[in-house]
C-alpha cells in the first residue's frame, strides 16, 4: 500500500517516538547494540532499557547515550509492561530486541508512516537477515548488512501484517489504553509479541513497513533453556488459541513443527539448539496436556523436574 500524502514535517515531529528495549543476562550484547540508536536520522525522544539486575547493564554507558535505565522483574511480558507504562508521555513506542540493528532510517519510517495513516496501531519492519533461524551472527556481519542493502522503494510501501515481530514492533500509544502484555507467559513469553499485537489490531490495522529496515542478530546468549523453551512451544500456543487470539489452525501448525523438528533433530543436533531439550520440554507439555493440567506458568517449575 502507498501512501500518496508525506505529512508535514512538524506534524510528524508532533509525533514523540520512545524506544524500548528489554534485556538480561546480555550486557556484552546491549553494550554493542545501543549505541547504534545514534546512527537514526530521526532520533528517538526516549529510549528506555528495562533490566532485572546489574548484571544485566554491566559496561553500558547509558548516561553518555542518554538512556534511562529501568529496573524491573525477569520475564519478557514484565519487562514490556514496566517499559509500557513508563511512556505515557510519547505516542509511539518501538520495541527493539537488544540484538536488532535498525537501519538508519528506520523510526523517521514508522513516524512518517504512522503520522500518515492513523488508523495504523501496529508498525512491524522489515527484517533483511534474521539470525534466529541459525546460529545467530556477529555485530560485525550484521553492521555490514545493514550497509550494504539499498531500498529502492517509496518510504510508504507497505503490506498487511497478521501481528508484530517482537524483535521490532512499534505501537500506537493513545490505542492501548489498559490492554498490557500477558504476563501469564512467563520467562522467555513465545509468542507474547503475536498475542498483544493481534489484541491491539483488533482496534485498527498492523502493518510491515518495507523502508523501516533492520538485521535481527538472533545472539544465542542468555535465551531460556531448551526444556523451557520446548515447554512453551507447546503450552502458549494453546493457551493462546483458547483466549482467542491466535487462531487454532496456527497454534496446532505451530505445535506440529515445532515437534516434529525436534524429534527429526534431536539424533544431530545442531550445535547451537539443544534440540533434546527442545524434544523433552514438548513431552512433558502434551503429558500435562492429557492431564488436563497444561498452564504456561508450569515452565517456571520445570527445572525440578
Amino acid at each position: 500500500m502507498n501512501q500518496p500524502d508525506d505529512p508535514t514535517p512538524n506534524h510528524v515531529a508532533a509525533l514523540r517516538l520512545a524506544v524500548g528495549i528489554i534485556t538480561k543476562g546480555r550486557a556484552s550484547v546491549l553494550a554493542q547494540t545501543l549505541p547504534m540508536l545514534r546512527n537514526q536520522l530521526w532520533p528517538p525522544a526516549r529510549v528506555i532499557v528495562c533490566y532485572t539486575e546489574p548484571s544485566d547493564i554491566a559496561g553500558v554507558s547509558a548516561d553518555d547515550l542518554g538512556v534511562e535505565m529501568l529496573l524491573g522483574p525477569a520475564g519478557a511480558t514484565r519487562q514490556r509492561n514496566c517499559i509500557l507504562d513508563a511512556v505515557r508521555d510519547c505516542d509511539i513506542l518501538l520495541f527493539l530486541d537488544d540484538d536488532f540493528l535498525a537501519a538508519p532510517a528506520f523510526c523517521e519510517t514508522v513516524q512518517r508512516v504512522m503520522a500518515a495513516q492513523p488508523d495504523l496501531l501496529v508498525a512491524t519492519g522489515r527484517v533483511i537477515a534474521d539470525g534466529i533461524n541459525g546460529p545467530g551472527m556477529s555485530f560485525e556481519a550484521g553492521l555490514a548488512l545493514i550497509e550494504k542493502d539499498r531500498f529502492q522503494g517509496d518510504r510508504f510501501d507497505c503490506s498487511h501484517a497478521e501481528n508484530g515481530y517482537g524483535c521490532n514492533m512499534a505501537i500506537r500509544l493513545n490505542a492501548v489504553g489498559d490492554l498490557r502484555f500477558d504476563e501469564n507467559l512467563p520467562l522467555y513469553g513465545w509468542y507474547e509479541d503475536i498475542d498483544f499485537t493481534r489484541r491491539l489490531g483488533r482496534r485498527g490495522r498492523i502493518a510491515r513497513l518495507e523502508a523501516a529496515r533492520g538485521v535481527h542478530l538472533g545472539v544465542k546468549l542468555g535465551r531460556t533453556s531448551g526444556l523451557n523453551l520446548g515447554y512453551s512451544q507447546i503450552a502458549n500456543p494453546i493457551y493462546l488459541a483458547r483466549k482467542g487470539s491466535y487462531p487454532w489452525s496456527h497454534a496446532l501448525g505451530s505445535m506440529a513443527r515445532n515437534t516434529l523438528a525436534n524429534l527429526g533433530r534431536s539424533l544431530r543436533p545442531e550445535p547451537y539448539i539443544d534440540r533434546y531439550g527442545r524434544l523433552r520440554g514438548n513431552v512433558v507439555a502434551f503429558g500435562d496436556l492429557l492431564r488436563g493440567r497444561l498452564d504456561p506458568n508450569n515452565v517456571l517449575g520445570l527445572s525440578r523436574k
